[in-house]
């Protein structure tokens, strides 16, 4: 019968720390897919963010705008058709 108990309160301790095992586990997870989700809100918000920069480098490179800011701050214009000159090899 000793042996028995023993093996009984080993068995019980066997348990008690398989328990804890599967409660920190189930823990740790629930903190890593918070995070997960977290950092996914992130990208998402930065894939946002991205979108919207290169929207503004494409309106700031624009011919048009280009053109514009050539003609009214540098005071260009396109040359007549009989200055252009086209060199030759």
């Amino acid at each position: 019968m000793k042996w028995g108990a023993t093996w009984l309160c080993l068995l019980f301790a066997a348990v008690l720390v398989s328990a804890l095992g599967v409660v920190y586990s189930k823990h740790q997870n629930r903190k890593l897919f918070i995070e997960l989700q977290a950092l996914q809100t992130q990208r998402d918000e930065l894939s946002a963010q991205w979108g919207r920069l290169q929207l503004e480098q494409s309106t700031w490179a624009a011919h048009g705008r280009i053109e514009n800011i050539a003609a009214q701050r540098l005071r260009m214009q396109l040359p007549e058709f009989d200055s252009i000159v086209t060199v030759q090899p």
